[in-house]
């Protein structure tokens, strides 16, 4: 193989690139488009990698491929590259009586990275190696920057993010990631829509920021005037939907929420959100480990997953404990007496690091103290249910306490995937519930949810009794592809400026 650059020589190297470049120029068409190809490195394997060597001196087709010389190795008067394409990786056998010796000349002069087109016949070498013999090679795309040196690869991860189309080119196991976040959401459209459900698109510019409790981005529309906010959640208008008789409704949406960067967070991020009349959240926690067996089995194999080193089995039911159920299990030092008692809880929450503000009840505090003690201890499939009603605007009071709701979480791997509710449909009492909200957003909550009078106006026509959720496509993605990290499934994660 070719001797490996050093990083040092980069500058060097690209000004020979550039200057083979600029023969190309002189010569004629630089960038060519007129190849085409008429097989794929996966192809050529599927049809002949189990064939004899002595099968194949026999075989007359003819075949083109095209993609990225990752390596090449010169022998006097014969070559081999790897060419690399979308579909995997194959070596193409270059002779100088084969393909002429100008020909052979210059292919000798091009590097590692360049994309080339090799027409041939296909051929095993003295190894077993499925090989194109070339009768053909052209030089379609000049690569002007080396790739990383084969020994250390592309492991800098700032670099892998900020230039993902490298990391795409020299790390194959990232291309399979991101192939797989492609079959998960196509398994999750085909769930719904088999379902009965209908696939709408809502706005991502919107008057007002609602629909969950987050801080929005905020731009102007200029012609219009006025301020808009970048959708934080599309659920008051999936609800309008329901409204209007679109009963059973999903959306595969990008939001935006003004927050952090971490393992778990970007500001720009992908949800799965559905709503069906005439269900409530219990039917919803069913058809979510429903939906999350069939897709962990569609996608892996089977129903037992490893991710960062510890084993889940999603072939056992789910298991389901109340928010209050959780606290106990994970404090077994707190009093159980007293989980009613604000100010004994407000001094537990401090005590494990919880945020503590005057105007917080008994459910906030609660939520603090489930937070910081129990969510990352909830690995297994784990629903929590009975969420405060304090700390739940937009869902239904429980009717035997109107103290909690009709609500779930749903978690995996101590993370939150997915968070549903049978709807709040009394229109006076999601006013009030707004009113509080605007209330603490007055006072500084940059959180809080606003004042919607449409959504009201659209509750008052009548929303059927109606179950909604929504599934974090991400974290999801992170766990059947084994990431540790949100930006490993993002394509173009947010990042820092560069320094």
């Amino acid at each position: 193989m070719n001797e490996p650059q050093k990083p040092q020589d980069e500058n060097f190297l690209i000004a020979q690139r550039r200057e083979k470049l600029d023969k190309l120029r002189a010569a004629g068409n630089a960038y060519p488009n007129d190849f085409r190809r008429n097989a794929c490195a996966a192809d050529l394997h599927g049809m002949y990698g189990a064939r004899s060597a002595e099968s194949l001196d026999a075989e007359t087709s003819t075949f083109a491929i095209a993609g990225r010389m990752m390596a090449k190795r010169v022998m006097g008067k014969a070559s081999f590259a790897q060419l690399q394409d979308l579909s995997g990786r194959i070596q193409a056998f270059v002779q100088q009586d084969a393909v002429g010796a100008e020909v052979y000349t210059d292919f000798k002069t091009w590097d590692v990275g360049d994309i080339v087109g090799v027409e041939g016949r296909v051929m095993k070498t003295k190894t077993g190696e499925l090989s194109l013999r070339a009768t053909k090679v052209r030089l379609l795309v000049k690569s002007l920057r080396p790739l990383p040196e084969k020994w250390a690869g592309l492991t800098d991860t700032e670099v892998r993010y900020r230039q993902r189309y490298l990391d795409l080119i020299v790390n194959p196991d990232v291309r399979k990631a991101f192939e797989r976040r492609a079959q998960i959401t196509r398994f999750v459209r085909d769930f719904f829509d088999t379902l009965g459900f209908i696939e709408v698109e809502t706005p991502m510019m919107q008057p007002l920021a609602g629909g969950a409790a987050a801080k929005p981005f905020v731009t102007h529309h200029n012609a219009l005037d006025r301020d808009l906010y970048l959708r934080v959640a599309p659920e008051l208008y999936l609800k309008r939907l329901v409204v209007g008789g679109f009963e059973k409704v999903y959306e595969l949406n990008r939001n935006f929420r003004n927050e952090g960067l971490s393992t778990r967070h970007n500001p720009e991020f992908t949800m799965l959100e559905f709503y069906q009349a005439y269900a409530d959240f219990e039917d919803f926690m069913d058809l979510i480990e429903t939906l999350v067996r069939d897709l962990t089995e569609t996608v892996t194999g089977g129903t037992v997953v490893r991710y960062q080193d510890r084993e889940y089995d999603f072939g056992k039911p789910f298991a389901r404990l109340t928010l209050v159920e959780a606290v106990q299990r994970y404090n077994p030092q707190i009093d159980a007496n007293r989980l009613y008692d604000r100010a004994y809880l407000a001094e537990y929450a401090r005590k494990v690091g919880g945020d503590v503000k005057p105007d917080y009840g008994v459910g906030k505090l609660q939520l603090e103290i489930f937070e910081k003690t129990a969510e990352s201890s909830l690995h297994d499939p784990t629903f929590v249910t009975e969420y405060p009603t304090e700390v739940s605007p937009l869902a239904r009071r429980n009717d035997e306490n109107p103290e909690v709701t009709d609500r779930f979480e749903f978690f995996l791997g101590g993370r939150e995937i997915a968070n549903g509710f049978s709807e709040l449909n009394d229109a006076d009492d999601q006013a009030a519930r707004f009113r509080a909200q605007a209330d603490r957003k007055a006072a500084g909550d940059d959180e809080a949810m606003v004042y919607d009078a449409d959504y009201i106006r659209a509750l008052e026509y009548g929303l059927p009794p109606t179950a909604g959720a929504g599934i974090g496509m991400d974290r999801l993605v992170m766990f059947l592809t084994d990431s540790a990290s949100i930006r490993d499934v993002l394509l173009f994660p947010q990042m820092r400026p560069e320094a």
